[in-house]
């Protein structure tokens, strides 16, 4: 005997949930990169010139306190790297505009000049020479940064 009649038991439904949590991952990946496209738009936009000038200058800075370091002070090592400073010098205040008028920074940056500018006048021919002429632009750097970068 055969049973020909169908049976009427309820199929097994699939759930929803592995649909959701597939289109919930697919908007979270959009969502994230939407975002870093939308980050990387607005940095594109920022000025990256004020940066740019401080880290040459902090990098010169470095070469010089480690020629000290290495014992090779001669005009021929240090001197490339004091008058790069002093250019990038000439740079500090167009690369600050809305820091034009204030006084305290025109200050310190004629005071970073001159500092560099006693330096090409009469280079250094040692290392204490050297260090002497780092910690000069080094006070005026940190002077700057004391008032302006808090």
């Amino acid at each position: 005997m055969s049973d020909t009649q169908p049976t009427n038991a309820p199929a097994k439904r699939k759930g929803n949930g592995s649909k959701y949590l597939f289109l919930f991952l697919i908007g979270l990946v959009g969502g994230v990169i939407a975002t870093v496209m939308a980050v990387r738009a607005l940095e594109q936009r920022k000025d990256h010139f004020p940066d740019s000038v401080m880290h040459v200058q902090a990098w010169h800075l470095d070469q010089l306190q480690a020629k000290v370091k290495e014992n090779r002070c001669g005009p021929t090592d240090t001197l490339p790297h004091i008058k790069t400073l002093r250019t990038m010098a000439d740079d500090l205040d167009p690369a600050f505009p809305d820091l034009k008028d204030d006084q305290r920074f025109s200050q310190h940056s004629s005071k970073m000049r001159a500092a560099l500018d006693g330096a090409l006048t009469s280079p250094p021919v040692s290392c204490a020479g050297v260090t002497t002429v780092s910690q000069q632009i080094g006070e005026a750097c940190k002077a700057c940064h004391q008032d302006f970068r808090g």
